[in-house]
């Protein structure tokens, strides 16, 4: 298969200016198309998702495009959740009992701009703003766009178009409009939306709260949640129920109501947001919904990749990632030398869309664990049994949230399944009684109920066996 073929990306946003920057590393002619301006001249975060959290399979497609160290710079270590109480108080709950395991606060931006930049530094690859994909004709190879400039309407012609063009897909809508084959989608919403407010940085650039964690304030029917920017402020997210309860986003419209619900609830966080009611209003309500759709490719000539293909809710802090592994697992189908793109794209979608099916559901159930379980005694009894386990005995033991998150070679299904089976177990437990509070097990004892654990554990994956869900 040539190399010279013309391949046109539509989507320059994170997962579409990565597969550009790795395409034309490999010698590939690559043009890609972006409906927005250049985000390196223009202001366009626009109160969404100005922050995204970064790990480990994020960091492996840095090392895949060798830009890593460039990327680090970006980055603000989270070396765990900063739960907040109704009453303002704090305790840290780290992500691992493992040292060197943390993810990271980064600026989408400040990424989205790296890649770009790292991306037209190949003579081979082309990128063209305010061009929006209007269709495309998945059977001619061609897409139609409108040029915000010109005004004008025009057809891009091409030997194989990758869709990253987000939730929205233009290709993706081709698809399912287009009725030229058997096409599935589903997309489903979450009863809650969010909105982006800000802590703004203290005197001379100080943070106002601690720097390097993920502040979660959870209350059980909607949470609060800030990471922090490299000014030193932190970007604020309220997830919160359309219609439902006491406070909704339907009901909070005036800036008393807003105070009101703040100062029951998110104390604390108020005291540190004088400009609460500036944000409230003026930021955008958006909502909260998980796409799945097969399948990805048009025979060779059309193929999406990442929110196009598998838009997820952002609670498992992996949608970035997930997107970024689309294309270090796209790297690896070319690496096995297929002679065509309809094969190419046929082995990538049957390796990959188990696990994006498996992130999104984990997402889902990460949503419930972060807003109320992770104030359940429970909920952190296990958590602190596994810190203990992870610590104690770092390579025989990995939670759920250690598999997902620092696992990058473990896919997400196997991820799934194995950390809900030790959630199980472990949960069953502590209910029975069998395993006493983490801080009187003696060290020694400690490997013995590790033991049972993990014997607990392959019984129920077992059990998944037989009911033919591994």
């Amino acid at each position: 298969m040539t190399k010279q073929q013309n391949i046109l990306i539509i989507g320059a946003g994170l997962c579409g200016s990565l597969l550009a920057l790795r395409l034309g590393q490999r010698g590939y002619n690559v043009t890609v198309m972006e409906m927005r301006p250049d985000m390196r001249k223009v202001d366009i975060s626009a109160g969404r998702s100005i922050n995204l959290a970064f790990s480990d399979r994020g960091i492996k497609a840095m090392n895949l495009v060798g830009i890593l160290d460039k990327v680090m710079p970006l980055c603000i270590p989270m070396k765990g959740r900063m739960l907040h109480d109704i009453e303002g108080q704090t305790i840290l709950a780290p992500y691992s009992g493992r040292e060197h395991e943390y993810i990271n606060s980064i600026s989408r931006g400040g990424l989205n701009e790296l890649l770009l930049t790292e991306a037209e530094k190949h003579d081979n690859v082309n990128i063209h703003f305010n061009k929006k994909c209007l269709s495309v004709d998945f059977e001619k190879t061609t897409a139609l766009f409108k040029d915000y400039d010109t005004k004008k309407e025009f057809i891009e012609d091409a030997d194989v178009i990758f869709a990253t063009d987000g939730a929205g897909s233009a290709l993706r809508q081709s698809y399912y409009l287009g009725k030229k084959f058997l096409f599935s989608f589903s997309q489903d919403w979450l009863t809650h939306g969010y909105k982006e407010l800000s802590i703004l940085p203290g005197e001379n650039g100080s943070y106002k709260t601690f720097k390097n964690a993920l502040h979660i304030w959870g209350r059980e029917a909607f949470m609060l949640i800030a990471l922090p920017n490299l000014d030193g402020s932190f970007t604020v997210t309220l997830f919160l129920s359309f219609d439902e309860g006491e406070y909704n986003f339907n009901n909070l419209t005036t800036k008393e109501h807003v105070l009101e619900f703040f100062e029951k609830y998110f104390k604390d966080a108020l005291e540190l947001m004088p400009n609460l009611v500036d944000d409230f209003f003026k930021n955008p309500t958006s909502p909260l919904g998980t796409v799945k759709c097969a399948p990805w490719h048009y025979k060779g000539n059309t193929l999406l990749m990442g929110d196009a293909a598998h838009a997820i809710v952002p609670f498992y802090g992996q949608g970035m990632n997930a997107s970024f592994e689309d294309v270090t697992e796209f790297d690896k189908v070319l690496d096995e030398g297929h002679q065509d793109w309809e094969t190419i794209f046929k082995v990538y979608q049957a390796n990959r869309k188990k696990d994006t099916d498996a992130i999104a559901d984990l997402a889902i159930d990460n949503f419930h664990e972060m807003k109320g379980h992770v104030n359940h005694t429970n909920f952190r009894e296990k958590r602190n049994l596994e810190m203990a386990f992870e610590k104690e005995f770092p390579t025989e033991y990995s939670s759920k949230y250690s598999l997902v998150t620092f696992n990058e070679d473990i896919g997400y299904r196997d991820a799934m399944l194995r950390g809900r089976a030790q959630d199980k177990a472990i949960l069953n437990m502590l209910a029975d009684g069998n395993i006493p509070a983490v801080t009187n097990i003696a060290k020694a004892d400690l490997k013995n109920v590790l033991e049972d654990v993990k014997t607990e554990t392959e019984n129920m994956l077992e059990d998944d066996r037989i009911a033919g869900l591994k």
